[in-house]
C-alpha cells in the first residue's frame, strides 16, 4: 500500500453539521455527500473487500437517503447504518451464490449419463415428496433450505416460535425421508 492511500485511509471522519438550536438543520444532501463520501467507502470497502462492489453501495445508499432526506433525523447515521445493512446483504447473497457454484450435483465433469439419470430421477421423487407436505411444511422447507433463513427470521415470517421451526423441520425431514425411502430412493443418492 502507498504512504498516500495510508495516509488518505487514517484521515479523520469530517464532523457533520447538526441541527441548530432552533431546530433548523443547515445540512444539505450535496454537503453530505462531499463530507461522507470517502469515509463511507472506506467502511463499505473495509466491510466487502472490494472496491466496486463498495462504489456500488454507497451509490445505493446515498440515492435511498435522497428520497427520504426529510424523514431521517441522523443522516450520517442513518448513512454508515444502512451501508453496514447493504454490505451484510452482498455477503449473504455472495454466500448463496459461492455455495450453489461449489456443488457437486453439476452435471459437467465426470459424471456418467447412467448416475445422471439417476440423480434426475431422485430430484423428482423429491419434488413430488414435497408436494405431499403441507403448504406451512413446504414454506419451511423453501425458507430454510432454499432462501438460507435463520430461524429468527423464518419464525418471523410464519409467525412460529424459533424452537417450534426447528422442531417441525426436524420433524418434516424425517417424513421427508421416510417418503423417499417408501419411493425407493436411498438416503445416499
Amino acid at each position: 500500500m502507498t504512504a498516500i492511500a495510508t495516509k488518505f485511509m487514517l484521515e479523520p471522519t469530517p464532523e457533520v453539521d447538526q441541527p441548530s438550536s432552533e431546530g433548523e438543520c443547515t445540512l444539505t444532501l450535496r454537503d453530505l455527500f462531499d463530507s461522507e463520501e470517502t469515509p463511507l467507502l472506506r467502511y463499505a470497502f473495509s466491510l466487502t473487500g472490494r472496491r466496486a462492489v463498495a462504489e456500488e453501495i454507497v451509490q445505493e445508499v446515498f440515492l435511498q437517503l435522497h428520497g427520504r432526506f426529510d424523514e431521517v433525523a441522523s443522516p450520517r447515521a442513518w448513512l454508515f447504518r444502512s451501508v453496514r445493512n447493504k454490505a451484510f446483504d452482498y455477503h449473504r447473497n455472495h454466500r448463496r451464490e459461492v455455495f450453489v457454484a461449489e456443488q457437486p450435483d453439476s452435471p459437467a465433469g465426470d459424471e456418467s449419463p447412467e448416475s445422471l439419470v439417476v440423480r434426475m430421477e431422485a430430484m423428482g421423487v423429491l419434488r413430488l415428496a414435497m408436494r405431499e407436505l403441507s403448504e406451512t411444511d413446504q414454506q419451511l422447507i423453501r425458507l430454510k433450505y432454499f432462501e438460507n433463513l435463520k430461524y429468527s427470521e423464518i419464525s418471523a415470517q410464519s409467525g412460529l416460535g424459533m424452537g417450534n421451526v426447528g422442531y417441525r423441520l426436524h420433524h418434516i425431514l424425517k417424513e421427508l425421508s421416510a417418503r423417499l425411502q417408501r419411493m425407493g430412493v436411498d438416503a445416499a443418492s
